[in-house]
């Protein structure tokens, strides 16, 4: 290499070094632009993350869902689509809270020979250790940023046992660290919901699904393609359970109100694991 090239080879060096690197730009840089309105960890950048830290919003909530089979009308992510309305009101109603990326893959059965929903198309499993191994660097990722409490809730029966076993090993290891983590399994009760529907006039009559009214309703609030509404409309069987789901407005507006009975309850048992 001559001289002239080598000089230049070193300007160019010397000017690139002095350029920020993107990957691992300088953590106290100014937010550019103006924030949004969102609880959704995923949906923010890393600087609106952070100045929601530094603003007080130091509760996350770390939700569990599942991909797994539903029947005949909802979507495989079911658990994913129903958290992504509840979260959100619970968060809300918290105050000072985000919501962590829910956690798409959760135990559903063995994987060989496949058992329970591993049975069906579609469906991903984890094992027990696998998901739990998952939770608990996700919560130990959230506690290293600096949120001081960590609320954990499942949408799914199989991901009970991890988030309670999870909670209760990383309480016993962070006792001296100024960071709670509660696992609240009242969010998963169902009794409740169908009880409260019932007083409401809406009694069910199931017909051997792995599907309710209540589920139906919620998903149709998020999203109306999660539960093939037009499909079924035009089979002409828009209904559960022997409850009919049309007018679908009607029916979403019993969604709003599902999401904010279980995001009431669940914030009350909440505050009370954290002694607020």
């Amino acid at each position: 290499m001559s001289r002239i090239a080598l000089s230049l080879t070193l300007v160019l060096a010397g000017w690139l070094a002095a350029l920020p690197d993107p990957v691992r730009p300088d953590p106290n840089s100014p937010r550019p632009i103006a924030t949004v309105d969102s609880v959704f960890i995923e949906d923010l950048t890393w600087m609106e993350i952070r100045d929601a830290l530094k603003a007080g919003k130091d509760t996350v909530i770390v939700a569990t869902g599942g991909v797994e089979q539903n029947g005949p009308y909802l979507v495989t992510g079911k658990h994913n689509v129903v958290l992504r309305g509840t979260t959100e009101a619970i968060a809300r109603k918290l105050g000072n809270t985000l919501v962590a990326p829910i956690v798409q893959f959760v135990p559903e059965g063995d994987i060989e020979p496949p058992s329970l929903h591993m049975l069906y198309p579609g469906t991903i499993s984890l094992s027990e250790q696998t998901f739990q191994a998952l939770l608990t660097d996700i919560c130990a990722s959230l506690k290293a940023h600096g949120f001081r409490r960590i609320v954990l809730i499942g949408d799914s029966g199989g991901n009970q046992d991890g988030m309670k076993a999870v909670a209760a090993a990383l309480s016993a290891k962070w006792k001296s660290v100024p960071c709670r983590i509660v696992f609240i399994p009242e969010y998963y009760q169902t009794a409740p919901v169908t009880k409260w529907l019932e007083t409401q006039g809406i009694k069910q009559t199931p017909e051997g699904l792995h599907d309710d009214f209540a589920m139906e309703a919620t998903m149709l609030a998020v999203d109306p393609k999660s539960v093939r509404m037009k499909e079924r409309i035009a089979a002409g069987n828009f209904r559960i359970n022997g409850v009919e789901l049309a007018p679908a407005e009607k029916t979403i507006e019993w969604g709003r109100k599902i999401i904010d009975f279980r995001a009431e309850s669940t914030v009350k048992e909440v505050r009370k694991a954290l002694g607020q």
